[in-house]
């Protein structure tokens, strides 16, 4: 059985095979025979074992048997990680350094909100660089302004407004902090149901986040109205959405936070700069590299990239620049191997958005199949503004089917890789919900998401050989 074995095959993967349902939910209820099988998972949910070996190090050298350590990349990401930790678990915490990185040291009770901080802020210590420096090898220098010009080439923002971080999350949590209106005390407004530490991190580290889950009719007109009022320090939405796929109609949204002087945030993580031009109507572009850009799965890393004519650009600009390079810049071992990925990238995305665009038509005709958002199906119209010239609809698409209770048998059916992230090269499922939103199911369920429904991030696999994949599986729906 392959469950808990990295993918891709590589120690540095970004996903974990989990093969069935029960696998899942065992992963969720910490179930000890599905823990201790695990030998990696999605890098800031899951400690990398040598991550777990670096912070034991730093714990035996550190720090007293009644405290616990987070270990962090730079002497910004440790001070911001201390004055948070100590404001949500009120109580004392202390840093220090350890051979070149930064250590957060806790009493054991704050244990659990230092690691809600690597999590969410995503100002993490890669696998590599935990590697490296267990090796007595960390690396000095950095290659990230090699990543933003190669990057520029598909986003359209210039190299100099294009800024690497450690990871998507930290990118996002960078460019909150950067929002001139969260100074003065504002909420953000996020639109359409989003990825789910997208919304955390709103909540966790700004001032409160207004959510519309359906950015659409009379409750859209209302937030318009409110964004033209200035309300909100941001706006924020995804391009597509994830899991379901919708694009909000960016061109009204665009339109009011101008009037508004408020700064619009569009992440693009689930199709990717080859398919969407963001940037048009946005002021900063967020995305994770660990997805499409990489598609290997064995290098984490995000991006923002700010439009020169926005108004907010210099505040942008001098806030981002400083916590890429201070707070969470990209280590260099990553750097390399994030540049060797990105050269495949054109040609991969354009076998996986015929794919993505076939499997999608697939699987709405297939009569066990209720519903599939895609954007080639779902907000089209919405997502055909933003959509570049010669890019396509993505490889990432999600469905439900008619009777969901015999999803678990479809899921344990599917032959395909099974685990969490997207954009890998090879295709990979995952029952989206119950991983991302497993102790609030009830609460994605309003919000239109099923604790049923299973994402699909299609790879390079010949279309003939995905469709037999999943009519087999699917005659056990």
């Amino acid at each position: 059985m392959d469950l808990g074995l990295p993918l891709p095959d590589s120690p540095h993967a970004c996903s974990v095979c989990l093969p069935t349902w029960d696998s899942i939910v065992g992963y969720e209820e910490g179930r000890q025979k599905v823990v201790t099988r695990m030998r990696t998972g999605y890098p800031r949910f899951f400690k990398h074992p040598v991550v777990e070996r670096l912070f034991a190090k730093a714990k035996a050298e550190v720090a007293s048997d009644q405290e616990d350590v987070i270990v962090l990349p730079t002497r910004a990401a440790v001070q911001r990680a201390h004055r948070w930790v100590e404001r949500q678990a009120e109580t004392a915490v202390r840093i220090t350094s350890f051979h070149g990185l930064q250590v957060l040291i806790v009493p054991a009770k704050a244990k659990a909100t230092a690691d809600a901080y690597w999590r969410f802020a995503g100002e993490v210590v890669s696998s590599r660089q935990a590697q490296d420096f267990l090796d007595g090898n960390l690396r000095e220098g950095n290659k990230s302004h090699l990543i933003s010009r190669a990057l520029s080439k598909y986003t359209g923002a210039a190299p100099e407004d294009t800024f690497i971080f450690t990871s998507g999350m930290a990118a996002v949590t960078a460019v909150l902090r950067a929002l001139p209106g969260l100074h003065e005390g504002k909420k953000t407004l996020q639109m359409e149901f989003p990825y789910v530490d997208s919304l955390k991190v709103q909540e966790l580290f700004g001032h409160g986040v207004v959510y519309l889950n359906d950015a659409t009719g009379e409750s859209f007109d209302e937030a318009l109205m409110r964004i033209r009022q200035g309300e909100f320090a941001g706006v924020f939405t995804e391009i597509p959405s994830n899991p379901l796929l919708r694009t909000v109609d960016l061109h009204r949204v665009a339109k009011a936070c101008e009037d508004g002087n408020t700064p619009l945030i569009v992440d693009d993580s689930a199709a990717g700069p080859y398919n969407v031009d963001s940037l048009k109507y946005a002021d900063v572009v967020t995305g994770s590299l660990t997805k499409w850009i990489s598609g290997e799965g064995d290098i984490m890393a995000g991006a923002a990239s700010v439009r020169a004519s926005s108004p907010v650009a210099n505040a942008l600009r001098e806030s981002l620049r400083a916590d890429s390079t201070d707070s969470s810049p990209l280590y260099i071992g990553d750097a390399e191997v994030l540049l060797s990925n990105m050269r495949g990238y054109t040609k991969r995305m354009e076998t996986v958005n015929a794919n993505g665009t076939a499997l999608a038509s697939w699987l709405a005709a297939h009569p066990a199949v209720a519903e599939v958002w895609h954007p080639s199906l779902t907000q089209k119209e919405n997502y055909d503004k933003v959509m570049r010239p010669g890019g396509g609809y993505g490889g990432l698409l999600s469905f439900v089917l008619k009777n969901q209770k015999k999803t678990p048998k479809v899921y344990d059916a599917l032959r395909v890789s099974k685990g969490p992230s997207f954009g890998t090269y090879f295709t990979l499922v995952c029952p989206y919900t119950l991983l991302a939103h497993y102790t609030e199911l009830e609460w994605a369920e309003g919000c239109g998401v099923s604790a049923n429904l299973l994402r699909v991030s299609t790879g390079l696999e010949p279309i003939g050989h995905l469709l037999a994949v999943f009519e087999e599986a699917l005659a056990y729906g």
